[in-house]
């Protein structure tokens, strides 16, 4: 189990460019099944989930070759799809949510889609139904072994038709979308997720010879086509890793510029953190935060009372952001209430925070209440755990603000999704070390 042992208390300077979005990854490399010509992805993040799913691709018999950093080609014209069935894929799909991307594409393609039931951040019921019901829906026939936790669909040919998710799950959407570009009719989809990173792979269907319609929107139209042809596609900086900067920026006082942030794709982000009295200025495509020297206040609603910050489906706030505001709002002056409403288990991370004297009372599994110190009372430095991805970033922002020299222990989860972070962060002048 590695661990990061952080010096706190010091202010940061300089810029930091933000790697490529992790869940537009996911999503994008699995797309790559869909035609058996070559796909060029540029902006591929190095990091642990994302490397894992490459290698699955590979023992897919995917052709993959490195064109340079983050930039790979991909020629899948010779799938075997006896390692579906395989010891080996069994464990490997395990171990990586995203992995359940690949059903689609298979069942369109090929006609069957097989996945172990994914693991991933332990942060709550997410489950698969939406997935299956859309697959389902367009003719696929379902079959669960529940001796191995093993999914299956097949289908001699997938039909279009109209179909209502039950909720606008982002992995779902898309796992649908690429199974019904390959089928035979019209597929319509309502409540579809339109999260930026989703309409980065509805544009690359496009490209790649894909009819669909409504891209952006929640109701998407697709024409099913015969066959899909290569493309080239540069993906998106992750907007979770340029929250965690602008948190972090808050939290340290310190003066950032995150470069290439892709401005008309943060959504309300900027405004969230703006409302907890954060100062942020575009610059060009860049988002420079000065130094918060005299701290930062957060603002009530119109009507006086207490700040409200909840996750909802895109354009709503992002969920894996709510760890990162909860964490910067036990520095600000005032109070908000953090409404985690997507997931069950992700703050029970805040009794930690609470140990390193945070102002916070878990009201339930759902929400939090914070009341701020105004920087009056630094957070004390502890040993700590790192239980996901999210929630493991927030701690490390949480040390990296506080008195003294704290432990983060279980540092793979936060490897699953950052790239490099202790050689970025020490590169502005954070003190923290991988033991």
């Amino acid at each position: 189990m590695g661990t990061f042992r952080i010096e706190g208390g010091h202010q940061l300077h300089g810029e930091i460019t933000p790697q490529g979005a992790k869940n537009e990854a996911l999503q994008i490399l699995c797309a790559v099944l869909l035609t058996e010509e070559k796909v060029t992805i540029h902006n591929i993040p190095d990091i642990v989930d994302v490397n894992k799913l490459i290698a699955l691709l590979e023992d897919l018999g995917v052709k993959i070759q490195k064109k340079g950093k983050g930039s790979y080609s991909f020629i899948s014209d010779d799938i075997n799809l006896e390692y579906l069935q395989s010891a080996k894929f069994k464990e490997e799909g395990r171990g990586l949510r995203g992995s359940i991307m690949l059903v689609g594409p298979l069942l369109a393609r090929f006609g069957k889609g097989y996945i172990p039931k994914p693991g991933g951040d332990k942060i709550g019921r997410r489950r698969l139904d939406t997935h299956f019901e859309g697959f389902i829906k367009l003719g696929a026939k379902f079959r669960y072994n529940k001796e191995e936790y093993f999914y299956g669909v097949e289908a001699t040919k997938l039909k279009g038709t109209y179909m209502l998710l039950d909720e606008a799950s982002v992995t779902g959407t898309a796992n649908i979308v690429m199974a019904a570009v390959l089928a035979e009719g019209t597929t319509t989809i309502y409540n579809a997720a339109c999260e930026p990173y989703l309409q980065q792979l509805c544009k690359m269907l496009n490209r790649m010879g894909a009819k669909i319609s409504g891209v952006g929107s929640n109701l998407l139209t697709i024409e099913g086509v015969d066959r899909l042809g290569g493309t080239e596609h540069t993906m998106l900086p992750d907007m979770i890793e340029i929250g965690s900067w602008i948190g972090l920026a808050a939290m340290t006082r310190s003066e950032l510029t995150i470069k290439n942030v892709s401005w008309d794709n943060l959504g309300l982000i900027p405004s969230v953190f703006r409302k907890l009295g954060i100062t942020l200025e575009r610059r060009d495509d860049d988002i420079f935060i000065p130094k918060h020297d005299k701290g930062y206040q957060i603002q009530n609603f119109i009507d006086g009372s207490i700040l409200t910050i909840a996750d909802a489906p895109w354009p709503g706030m992002t969920p894996d952001l709510l760890s990162i505001i909860l964490v910067v709002a036990t520095q600000a002056r005032g109070e908000v209430l953090i409404h985690q409403k997507m997931f069950e288990s992700r703050l029970f991370f805040v009794d930690k925070l609470i140990d390193m004297g945070a102002k916070i009372i878990l009201c339930d599994p759902h929400r939090a209440t914070v009341i701020g110190h105004d920087f009056k009372s630094t957070l004390k430095a502890t040993t700590m755990v790192s239980p996901d991805i999210r929630a493991g970033v927030s701690l490390l922002i949480a040390a990296l603000s506080a008195k003294g020299t704290s432990t983060i222990h279980n540092i793979e989860q936060i490897d699953r999704g950052y790239e490099n972070i202790d050689e970025r962060l020490r590169a502005i002048g954070a003190k923290i070390v991988r033991v």
